[in-house]
């Protein structure tokens, strides 16, 4: 979620000014997120009492939990102020969520003019407690990224943990026993350590990294693996489509549409056969993995490059403040991406 916010900061908009609200502080720091919250609550008041040429709109980043207690009171505080609030949908358990405390959900999304979603299974929800015209899928984007030479190396990027299925890619990787010449690299901050084996062969655990050498694993990697059991839009995903490389993943959130028509190879989460069967065939068979990469970077340059997404992003923007053709957006983003 915050590359996602910090892409719309740096990306020149036609119509648009962007600025970003912190709505929450680092997880944990229970004072430093009350502060935050409480500086946005009156940001948004002020904004609200601006007058001038350019029209605002908030966009409220959503994910689940916290986040609609937090983001959506500032959402439903937008809205009494009279503000038009798009909220843009993140949370890859937001399904769940939802199944829990449904009158909560009803009643953040009705405040909201647009609903921003990231795959068909959030579509269908939000369309449950909003107007489905209202409700617009369009994909996460990621900036491009110059084709390098592959090496035999498989990427995992993201948070070391049984949502992240580290253990079923560890038994697969164990069951593949790919040639010796590959490896393994495990790239993200360890969450579950119980589940780590630093002894399984041909593998590194490399730990949290930066964003931009996780890139550079992806540059040279020849296979990305996120054997995710809940996801939304993974952005790791789209990064290594974007670079030429053969991905594997599961049949969670908007992944079966990411990765549909040859851009993938699609696995049931949590099913170690499945995942062994996917890293043999792209470990195996170069002219398979050169295909799928291929296919995977098509895709991403016609749906979900930065010249792709970011106007359908801009219009809906423009849209929510009823046909002006200048607006002062501001972003107001909550979680954490990965």
């Amino acid at each position: 979620m915050t590359q996602v916010v910090n892409a719309y900061v740096n990306w020149p908009f036609e119509h648009v000014d962007v600025e970003v609200i912190e709505s929450r502080g680092d997880p944990g720091d229970h004072v430093a997120a009350a502060r935050k919250f409480l500086r946005a609550m009156a940001q948004v008041r002020r904004i609200s009492r601006r007058r001038g040429e350019l029209t605002p709109v908030l966009v409220i980043h959503l994910s689940e939990r916290g986040s609609f207690v937090r983001e959506g009171t500032i959402a439903r505080y937008a809205n009494r102020l009279g503000i038009p609030v798009i909220a843009h949908m993140h949370g890859s358990e937001f399904a769940q969520h939802e199944k829990k405390s449904p009158k909560q959900v009803a009643k953040v999304l009705a405040a909201c003019v647009k609903v921003i979603t990231l795959s068909e299974e959030t579509s269908a929800i939000c369309a449950r407690h909003v107007d489905p015209s209202r409700v617009s899928l369009v994909p996460n984007a990621v900036p491009g990224a110059h084709r390098v030479e592959k090496q035999r190396i498989v990427v995992f990027g993201g948070v070391v943990s049984h949502r992240k299925g580290i253990d079923v890619l560890q038994e697969a990787w164990r069951q593949a026993a790919p040639d010796p010449s590959w490896q393994l690299v495990v790239a993200g901050p360890i969450r579950d350590e119980h589940l780590v084996d630093r002894s399984l062969p041909n593998a590194v655990f490399v730990g949290g990294l930066k964003h931009d050498e996780l890139m550079s694993k992806l540059d040279t990697a020849a296979v990305a693996v996120l054997p995710s059991r809940d996801e939304a839009m993974p952005m790791f995903l789209l990064e290594a489509m974007a670079r030429h490389t053969c991905v594997i993943s599961t049949t969670v959130g908007g992944i079966p549409e990411l990765l549909s028509d040859g851009c993938g190879l699609l696995v049931e989460a949590g099913s170690a056969d499945e995942l062994t069967d996917a890293l043999v065939t792209a470990t195996s068979n170069e002219r398979v993995r050169t295909e799928i990469a291929d296919a995977g970077w098509k895709r991403f340059q016609e749906q979900f490059s930065a010249d792709a997404v970011y106007p359908r992003i801009e219009e809906i923007w423009l849209e929510a403040a009823t046909g002006s053709d200048s607006v002062r957006q501001r972003v107001v983003p909550s979680g954490r991406a990965g």
